[in-house]
């Protein structure tokens, strides 16, 4: 597990936990020792598993558990997900951080999952954005990959995106050219793509050399294939842009490579699951 998950956890104890859980201090015995699982109270997909066990761990290392479902696993309701023994306080301490984060992750991945599904049987990826929550970015693009989906880039040092702000302060195509040349020099092994509003502005990227990738942002499935027709298979096309569940069909029939969608993160419900003692 990377640091700062491990500081997000340990900051997530501390936000609910502060200098001591009260309730189970004065109202469960020490010597308690419990059973308990965390079962599915709607159907979903299950991830961020791994974070869950961390926290009863950071709790309470004598907690026992047993993964009944892996991240990336389907379940419906009543499905037992995880099963944990051991000291009674610490699993009562740790209860809600724990959830906390499985259900918002598992969301995230239910909602990737039902986007995978909706373009089948169309040979197209479903792509994640920077749209997550501050300090979760590497557990909700991790969801997302256990829904079935693809993680675009994870931030701004790992992929050069050249969006319609930048264009705007950084001039025409000579200048554009200029400085897709100097990222190649520099950054020879940096993806190198550019946002596309237009059909115009297609066939203009279209000229220059070092391109890798476009951004057709907010055209319909018409001016899609259009812009797919104008590519001829030379790079590789995104789509997005206010894309739903009700559109994604229509837009992934067009032929674009992959489609972007920022609801997989910004806009995912967390999911139902409990905690309950045996």
């Amino acid at each position: 597990m990377d640091s700062s998950t491990e500081q997000l956890i340990r900051a997530a104890i501390a936000e609910d936990v502060g200098n001591g859980d009260v309730t189970a201090t004065y109202f469960v015995p020490e010597e308690s020792v419990s059973k308990a699982r965390i079962a599915a109270r709607e159907p979903g997909v299950v991830a961020g598993m791994e974070v869950a066990l961390r926290v009863f761990q950071e709790i309470e290392p004598r907690i026992e558990a047993k993964v009944v479902l892996k991240d990336g696993s389907p379940f419906e309701a009543g499905d037992v997900l995880l099963e944990l023994s051991g000291p009674s306080r610490g699993i009562l301490t740790g209860e809600r951080t724990a959830l906390n984060f499985l259900q918002r992750l598992s969301g995230v991945a239910t909602q990737a999952r039902r986007y995978v599904e909706a373009v089948k049987p169309h040979p197209v990826q479903i792509w994640d954005t920077r749209k997550t929550t501050p300090g979760w970015r590497l557990l909700e693009k991790a969801a997302v990959k256990a829904g079935g989906g693809t993680n675009h880039r994870m931030g701004l040092y790992d992929h050069v995106m050249v969006k319609d702000n930048h264009l705007a302060a950084n001039g025409g195509l000579e200048e554009l050219q200029a400085a897709i040349d100097r990222v190649k020099q520099d950054r020879p092994d940096t993806r190198i793509q550019l946002e596309a509003d237009n059909l115009e502005q297609v066939a203009g990227f279209l000229t220059l050399r070092g391109v890798d990738m476009l951004l057709l942002d907010n055209m319909g499935p018409v001016k899609l294939r259009e812009a797919v027709e104008m590519n001829g298979g030379r790079l590789w096309l995104e789509a997005s842009g206010g894309i739903t569940l009700e559109t994604i069909r229509d837009v992934a029939a067009t032929g674009v490579n992959a489609i972007s969608v920022g609801a997989l993160t910004h806009s995912a419900r967390a999911l139902d699951l409990g905690l309950d003692f045996l």
